[in-house]
């Protein structure tokens, strides 16, 4: 373990996932994630049961999406299919590479990929969801909800398997109560931190990006990331992982130390993910 709890790389030494189609034996966990990237360069999640495994948005290459996953084990060719959460660069670059490449069905809102349609080039299947309602991806239960943020239909997420639930929420202005709602029993969360409020206001950028980021269809500052924790934190959540900081306007201590605020009664991992390495893959029972 490494010392902000999170499962260091030797605990993960040898996990391979079987292909979907001839698991050999069941995994002793319900689901296990890894943030692959998180920050302005490029996002994606990685989620699996050991048996169905997706993509929650590419937005680094194709190339760096394999990289990264087989460093910690993984293969790119038992992905089933690549979930995305809105339109904007950092968040599809890889998507359409990676659809054609291992013939991977993408899912996305009707807006979103109108949107991002001149980027995606051709994929290989578009399935269609609309936030608010649940489907599934083989064995996974994804419920997708409205999130606020300039895009034209931006989607959080929740993910599930026999009571174990992963929130997503990151590129998000403000936390709506919708958004509170759909956050509320997770095992783990991954969260945006993106900015110390101090750090915006006294940094390089011009004071319309300045607004632009701190506005309700922004990013998440460190501290609305802590009152967003505090408001769906109960005993079972096991790890917080903090995502999509700025590299100008935050830094890894700062988020920690304010969220962590949060977290003063709760024995919950916290740790922060970063742009330029995967994180430790996680496992949830």
């Amino acid at each position: 373990m490494t010392p902000n709890g999170t499962p260091a790389d030797s605990d993960i030494q040898g996990f391979r996932m079987k292909p979907p189609s001839a698991p050999e034996n069941p995994p002793d966990f319900n689901l296990c994630t890894c943030v692959l990237a998180s920050g302005s360069k490029g996002n994606a999640i990685y989620v699996s049961d050991g048996s169905t495994s997706i993509l929650v948005d590419a937005g680094l290459s194709g190339i760096e999406i394999e990289r990264r996953m087989k460093s910690k084990g993984l293969y790119p060719e038992n992905l089933d299919a690549v979930l995305v959460s809105h339109e904007h660069g950092d968040h599809i670059q890889g998507v359409g590479v990676l659809s054609r490449r291992f013939n991977l069905p993408v899912y996305m809102t009707p807006k979103t990929k109108t949107a991002a349609a001149a980027q995606l080039g051709n994929i290989h299947d578009f399935k269609k969801f609309e936030c608010g309602a649940a489907f599934k991806i083989e064995n996974l239960t994804i419920h997708p909800f409205s999130i606020s943020h300039d895009a034209d239909d931006p989607a959080g997420f929740t993910i599930s398997l026999d009571g174990t639930k992963i929130g997503i929420a990151t590129d998000l202005g403000i936390a709506t109560t919708v958004v509170k709602e759909h956050l509320k029993g997770c095992a783990l969360l991954i969260l945006e931190a993106n900015h110390d409020e101090t750090m915006l206001v006294n940094g390089p950028y011009p004071w319309p990006l300045k607004q632009r980021i701190q506005s309700r269809t922004g990013h998440l500052s460190n501290a609305a990331s802590k009152n967003l924790l505090g408001a769906v934190l109960h005993d079972r959540l096991e790890y917080v992982m903090l995502a999509h900081l700025s590299e100008t306007n935050n830094t890894p201590q700062k988020a920690i130390s304010e969220v962590g605020r949060a977290l003063t009664r709760n024995r919950t991992k916290l740790a922060v993910a970063l742009q330029d390495e995967s994180s430790a893959l996680i496992h949830l029972k």
